[in-house]
């Protein structure tokens, strides 16, 4: 399986608020992210019943989750709730599910997706992605260029390699967002 050349932050984005997301109902966009998963030697996808679910909730968890230096644990969670155990995104035990798998309490996680500033930094978060010029996910993006769509990790990595990161936003399929900073120069 590819990988990115540097270890991106993941930054949670609501893929409902872009442009133009991407139609997992349609069942050939299904078919094209079962042929990748089969690709990169992934177990097949289970996908839940209900889709596409309302992840509205599942993204403020995520939010929360990086405020609080999980987000990358609770986001992989999450996508293994709803890809390899076929469960509902949008179904709160989902996401309290995946809440605990990474040591976040369900009571905690509740108030923390409730929080003013969780879905301020949810808002803010959409905002970069859209400015960046982010119209659907999976994203990526390397310096002023962005990659999009199923297969973005390969283009995405040969561009990483090629220039140092800048900032580097990317998503994974379907709803969440990576942002990938330089450490800051020391002494």
């Amino acid at each position: 399986m590819s990988t990115l050349p540097v270890v991106p932050e993941w930054e949670p984005v609501l893929a409902a608020n872009l442009r133009t997301p991407v139609d997992l109902a349609n069942k050939s966009d299904r078919l094209e992210i079962e042929r990748l998963a089969a690709k990169y030697g992934l177990q097949p996808i289970r996908w839940p019943a209900t889709w596409p679910p309302d992840t509205t909730t599942a993204m403020l968890a995520a939010t929360y989750a990086k405020r609080i230096g999980r987000g990358v644990a609770f986001s992989l969670a999450a996508f293994r709730q709803a890809f390899a155990g076929g469960r509902d995104l949008g179904d709160e035990d989902t996401v309290l599910i995946a809440g605990a798998a990474c040591e976040m309490h369900p009571t905690a996680l509740r108030k923390g997706i409730d929080l003013a500033g969780t879905e301020a930094a949810l808002a803010e978060a959409n905002q970069r992605a859209l400015a960046a010029g982010v119209s659907q996910l999976p994203a990526i993006q390397v310096g002023s260029r962005v990659f999009m769509g199923t297969d973005v990790i390969t283009p995405a990595s040969a561009a990483l390699v090629n220039k140092p990161p800048q900032a580097a936003l990317a998503t994974r399929p379907p709803q969440a967002a990576l942002v990938n900073k330089p450490p800051p120069n020391t002494p």
